[in-house]
């Protein structure tokens, strides 16, 4: 297959609807640092599990990553707790905004996924009683990709500055006893590893692992075993894309991550990683040229976990 052929036909059909008014597309405007970004650019790589690149479009600018760290994150927790990550962590689909405070008063402080807000803070918590979370962090993203990969400070800034709802859940949480740290320093975690900075290339790369039953892209070496990476790829079907999981599923039909940051980044198992960006967002917070770039890919070379 082609893959190069492809990807060049995704960005020549869509580039001309860069021009996105009257869709309602727009980008996330409560994070001041990425109201300013363009919404015109458009992205897309991919990576095979034997090393094949392709790319098109504005691959290689970086753009903030936003929620897609917290497969990273999770990996991280997974790998040093394994089935002990589960206690204060869900693994349902919400059905409810990302950032909901109602259904984590509901549940009693228990997120119900590691993809939600409340989720991602509460797997911040286990990797801050570990260690240095965000220098473990870097340091697998650099490995997974093979370059040097760092934080934007000034998203991390406009994230601790607007964060009051984030704020909010992690106390609700520490209330219930489900954070064993201290809430600054558990959203100080969160919020940098939101503003984590990375290109598509990039992102396809590091997110190899996760098409290759564990298997480390560039070493070949474990990441995770092969059991614990179809569990987070089965998340990702079912929790990676906010209340729109049910609609990826049925119109696309892969693992997916989405970031309010324009990016999504996308599994096909056994076969190959790929992200894609575009900084407008549509309702349910999911890059609107980036979905339908996915669905665009899916059509044209068949590939879905169904």
């Amino acid at each position: 297959m082609d893959f190069q052929l492809i990807l060049d036909e995704i960005h020549a059909e869509l580039r001309p609807r860069l021009d996105q008014a009257g869709t309602g597309a727009q980008v996330a405007r409560y994070i001041p640092a990425l109201a300013r970004v363009s919404p015109r650019q458009f992205g897309i790589a991919l990576r095979t599990c034997d090393g094949t690149t392709a790319q098109a479009g504005d691959s290689a600018v970086p753009f903030s990553i936003q929620s897609i760290s917290k497969v990273f994150s999770l990996t991280l927790a997974i790998r040093a707790l394994d089935e002990a990550l589960w206690t204060r962590i869900g693994r349902e689909p919400s059905g409810s905004p990302f950032n909901s405070l109602v259904q984590l008063e509901t549940e009693r402080g228990i997120p119900r996924n590691p993809f939600i807000n409340a989720g991602a803070i509460a797997v911040a918590d286990r990797l801050v009683s570990l260690g240095d979370a965000n220098a473990e962090l870097l340091a697998l993203l650099s490995r997974l990709c093979g370059e040097p990969i760092g934080i934007d400070a000034e998203v991390a800034q406009s994230e601790a500055d607007t964060g009051f709802r984030n704020a909010a859940l992690a106390n609700f949480m520490k209330g219930f006893g489900t954070l064993d740290n201290e809430v600054t320093t558990v959203l100080d975690v969160y919020f940098r590893q939101c503003a984590i900075a990375m290109t598509c290339e990039q992102m396809a790369c590091a997110a190899g692992y996760l098409c290759r039953d564990g298997a480390h892209p560039l070493a070949g070496t474990p990441v995770l075993s092969a059991a614990q990476t179809r569990r987070v790829n089965a998340l990702m079907l079912t929790c990676g894309t906010y209340d729109a999981a049910g609609e990826f599923a049925f119109r696309i039909g892969l693992p997916c991550k989405s970031g309010v940051g324009g990016g999504i980044v996308a599994v096909v198992p056994d076969h190959l990683s790929l992200c894609v960006w575009s900084p407008a967002l549509d309702a349910t917070g999911n890059s609107y040229l980036g979905r339908q770039a996915l669905e665009l890919f899916v059509a044209k070379t068949g590939l879905s976990v169904f």
